[in-house]
């Protein structure tokens, strides 16, 4: 990482000594820091060097505590708290391939120290998780930050999974979008945009994208796109988006039950009414994506049951009718 031999770099191979080496509970002597510089960098100083060294990071603006055990670091950029909430969304994530995922979890963990890996070794240790087969993701990414920055239409590749469970192109002609947000939702990354021949919002999964290109066009401004017509709001955005599907939202009254609060704040925040309470049962009102809320209402079926609007409610009741028949009829 740093020359050896230079006494120049002598300030910055401790300092990376103490992120290596010590925290809170575990500080590190004048000469254990002289013997970790001797194994590593084939450094040889004196007590008195390590000492002035250390009191110049201090001098600097470097969070290093002494005391009659030793010296540590004690300011990093995460905290062992905040490292593990960062490598756990790493790992969760279903965004990103495998490969990226075991990549960033081993940057993390080098950020805590070697005490701080070794406490985090079990999540080398986990099962694959399911992770996205899409190698460019990350690059895609990066792509789509720069296309809404610089306010750019972008094209891709869309693709979707074959039965060989490999990605393949939906068509083989790009998809030109108007790029507005990037959000994840799910464990996955998707991309909240206007197909430019359309004036409607889509949502793109980010994973399945392949070739995304930064174009020169200006992209359509937010109130172009019908939805936004009365402005762009995030959190309003994503309650109504519960699944990400394209599509209107519509008003929706449905009955559930009182023990459904937990599912119902989980999915829709708290931008939804309760209009009326009976025994167990309460009525509710939300603004949701007409799609999204037909999976909803099939997904807890049993507790509830949409009132309006009615052509929802009658997609819906043909919905368990083809359920009910398929678990109805002789295999």
């Amino acid at each position: 990482m740093f020359a050896t031999g230079n006494k120049k770099m002598l300030n910055m191979l401790i300092l990376d000594i103490l992120e290596q080496y010590s925290d809170e509970d575990h500080h590190l002597t004048q000469q254990e820091i002289i013997r970790h510089l001797r194994a590593q960098y084939g450094m040889d100083c004196d007590r008195r060097s390590v000492k002035n060294n250390i009191d110049a990071l201090k001098e600097i603006g470097f969070d290093i505590e002494t005391n009659n055990k030793g010296a540590f670091l004690a300011g990093r950029k995460f905290d062992n708290a905040e490292l593990r909430l960062l490598i756990d969304s790493v790992l969760f994530s279903k965004g990103i391939s495998q490969k990226r995922a075991k990549e960033l979890i081993e940057k993390l963990k080098e950020m805590g120290g070697r005490h701080f890996s070794a406490k985090v070794k079990h999540v080398c240790n986990l099962p694959e998780l399911q992770h996205t087969d899409n190698k460019q993701t990350m690059y895609a990414l990066d792509a789509l930050n720069d296309a809404i920055d610089q306010r750019k239409k972008v094209s891709f590749i869309y693709n979707t999974y074959g039965t060989d469970l490999k990605l393949h192109p939906r068509r083989q002609e790009p998809y030109i979008v108007n790029p507005y947000q990037i959000v994840a939702n799910n464990g996955r990354y998707y991309l909240i945009g206007n197909y430019d021949k359309y004036d409607n919002v889509s949502h793109y999964r980010i994973d399945r994208m392949t070739s995304v290109c930064m174009l020169d066009e200006r992209r359509k401004p937010v109130s172009a796109v019908v939805d936004f017509k009365n402005g762009f709001s995030l959190p309003k955005h994503m309650a109504e988006h519960i699944y990400m599907f394209s599509g209107k939202s519509v008003s929706v009254k449905m009955v559930a039950k009182k023990h459904l609060m937990n599912e119902l704040v989980d999915w829709f925040g708290k931008d939804f009414k309760i209009r009326r309470e009976f025994e167990d049962e309460m009525l509710i009102e939300v603004k949701c994506n007409e799609a999204a809320m037909r999976f909803w209402a099939l997904q807890y079926g049993p507790y509830v049951e949409v009132l309006e609007p009615p052509e929802l409610r009658e997609v819906i009741r043909e919905s368990v009718n083809e359920m009910w028949k398929k678990y109805n009829e002789a295999k």
